[in-house]
């Protein structure tokens, strides 16, 4: 029998639930839409459109709802990739930020659905953890001045002398 996860995240959207998905699912291995809930007669949804889609991003479960425009998201809640290399930095954050996404800070985004999203290195962490106090101080010091995260930059940060 499957392991179920106890805690699962739930996402509103108006009516993008199940592009958004779909979308979300292309970006990662390990991912797929698993069941698709549509409206019928009684709505409120259109009958047939989506109203709960699950899905998977690298194993991990989410389900989005086509609630409607009642509620949007905020920076208060965010999802966080932990990305091997700067090419796989470099490809979420672009496909992440295309066709309307927005970049913020320290390697923090919005997609095109208003979703937050950080996209960090796994060096950053091991840097941070590994290092002394001065070389932590100068790697987070060299990203806050970064939008999308430069692994390149961070390390000359943390091989000053």
């Amino acid at each position: 029998m499957a392991e179920t996860q106890k805690i699962t995240t739930f996402l509103w959207f108006n009516q993008e639930a199940e592009e958004a998905a779909n979308f979300y699912v292309s970006l990662f291995k390990d991912s797929k839409i698993l069941t698709v809930s549509r409206y019928g007669e009684g709505g409120p949804g259109p009958k047939g459109s989506a109203m709960v889609v699950e899905f998977q991003l690298a194993g991990q479960t989410y389900q989005a709802l086509n609630g409607g425009p009642h509620f949007k998201f905020t920076e208060a809640i965010s999802l966080m990739v932990d990305c091997e290399s700067q090419e796989e930095v470099d490809m979420l954050w672009s496909k992440l930020t295309a066709n309307g996404g927005q970049e913020s800070q320290c390697g923090w985004l919005k997609d095109r659905y208003g979703l937050s999203w950080q996209i960090v290195p796994k060096r950053f962490k091991q840097m941070m953890k590994d290092g002394n106090p001065k070389q932590a101080q100068r790697v987070m010091q060299a990203m806050m001045t970064m939008k999308k995260f430069d692994i390149a930059r961070l390390e000359q940060a943390y091989a000053q002398a």
